[in-house]
Parts: structure tokens; sequence; C-alpha cells
């Protein structure tokens, strides 16, 4: 096994390299043997999985397994975590995604992410938090603004619902309606992946109904990859699935494959409510 290296950092001058996506579905992720530390804890063990474009990837496995690091590893969101450190490869459509001269902010432009916790930023507007990625990246010219607010609050399918009050508070929406609004605001920067951390752990059936909905409107132009304990949720949204089990990839698959016939004892295990 090679020696875990650590996580390469920018140079000032260095440009960035990722590639965009391909016009023809692929992988939009190839990754061999990682790993990745927290200090002296091991996370990930020698994980190999290729991740396909424009389809629903859905993570799973029991809590503590690994799940929300592997995902953090695919933006490379663990940097913020003092301490890390990796070793493999991962690929971002054919491009070292670890390589020096890659811009973790970049990066981060082109995979965005939505939490388990709905976060809008609690001082801005509707408006104001759907365009704060556009803004940070120096967008400033006022039509385009309006185009991407009425863009991705219609493919977050919320635009009808807050069209008339985009200046109310991004705070003063339901639940599943803020979470909906940080999907926006993942999507007006147009990212070629998104990543989705349990996004309706804290939501009613009803809003997470509507956020599934979503994911499957969501796939005909991005690549999602969705971490969810619910078991039927996976089964809904995912074209595939893997299973994750202290840190190792247990077994990936067709999500029918899975859930019908998976190969492995422990996989059975777990989406029949036997495991452990």
């Amino acid at each position: 096994m090679a020696a875990p290296q650590p996580a390469p950092r920018l140079p000032a001058d260095a440009p960035a390299a990722v590639p965009a996506a391909p016009a023809v579905a692929g992988p939009a992720f190839e990754i061999r043997n990682f790993s990745l530390w927290y200090g002296a804890r091991q996370a990930l063990q020698e994980v190999s999985i290729d991740i396909p474009a424009r389809q629903v990837t859905a993570i799973i496995g029991p809590s503590g397994c690994g799940k929300s690091t592997f995902i953090r590893a695919l933006n490379r969101m663990h940097e913020l975590t003092p301490g890390t450190r990796i070793s493999g490869s991962l690929r971002l459509f054919g491009a070292d995604l670890y390589g020096p001269t890659v811009d973790p902010t970049a990066v981060r432009r082109r995979v965005g992410m939505v939490f388990q916790k709905s976060n809008p930023f609690p001082t801005m507007s509707i408006a104001e938090n759907v365009l704060a990625g556009l803004r940070l990246n120096g967008v400033r010219d006022k039509a385009l603004l309006r185009e991407r607010l009425e863009e991705s609050l219609r493919m977050a399918a919320l635009w009808d619902e807050v069209k008339d009050s985009t200046f109310r508070p991004g705070i003063s929406l339901s639940g599943g309606q803020q979470q909906r609004l940080c999907i926006a605001r993942a999507l007006a920067v147009r990212p070629e992946i998104l990543l989705m951390d349990e996004p309706c752990s804290a939501l009613d059936p009803i809003a997470t109904a509507k956020v599934e909905e979503l994911i499957h409107e969501i796939k005909k132009k991005h690549t999602v990859v969705i971490v969810t304990h619910n078991m039927q949720q996976a089964a809904r949204v995912s074209d595939r699935t893997a299973f994750f089990y202290l840190g190792k990839l247990v077994e990936y698959a067709a999500t029918q494959t899975i859930f019908m016939n998976p190969s492995n004892a422990q996989t059975e295990a777990y989406v029949s409510g036997r495991f452990g």
C-alpha cells in the first residue's frame, strides 16, 4: 500500500486544472485504492469505485462507516479539518482531483454540496442566498443574476412558491423550503456534480417527496451522489448503490441488485434490517 501523503495545497500562482464534464455519459469519478485519515484514525480504507455521470448514486451503511467522509473527499471538503491525509487516486472526469495544480475552491464550484441540516445564510434574503456563490465568484451582471435566480429556484421546484417574495429572509421559509433553497444555492453556480449528505433526514414525508422528485429532475443534467440512512429512499431515487462498513466499500452495484440480489451477506443483512 502506498504511504499516505498529506492532501496537497494549491500554490498561490497555480491555475485550476479540472476539466469540464464530457458531453457523453461516462464515469464522473474514478476512484482507486483511496484511503483517508483524520490524524491517526483511518476513516476510509482502499476504496475503489467508479461513479457514473448523470446518474444518482446512493451511499448507504451504518453510522460511522465513512459515508460522509467519502463524499466530502469528492470535493475536498475534508481538507477543512486539520490533520487529514490521503493515499490512492481520485479522478474527476479523468483529471487528478488532488493534483498539485488543482484549486480546491475551483473543485467545490464544480462539485456542489447540500448538507444534512438546511443552512440558509440567516441575514440574507431568499434571492441573496441563491446568488451568494455567484457574487462570491465576481458575477455582477444584474441581468445574469436575475436569470440565474429564476433558473435555480425553478430547478429546485421553489420558484412558484417564492417568486413574489424573494426579498423575504431565507430563514422565514419552512424546513422543506429551506432545504430546497440550499439546493438552489448549490445549483446556481452550475456544478456538474451535486453531493447530498442526508438531505431529507430532518424533513417530513411531504417535503421529502418534493426533494426526491427534485433529485430525479436534477440527474438529467447533473451527477448526484446522496448519502442516506433511509433504505426506501435509496431504492426510490438511485440508479446505483454503494454499501460501506467500517470505512470499507463492501458492495457496489445497480440499486435493484443491491436490494433484491446482493452478493455479500453483510449487504443483505443491512438492507433487510437484520444487520448486527
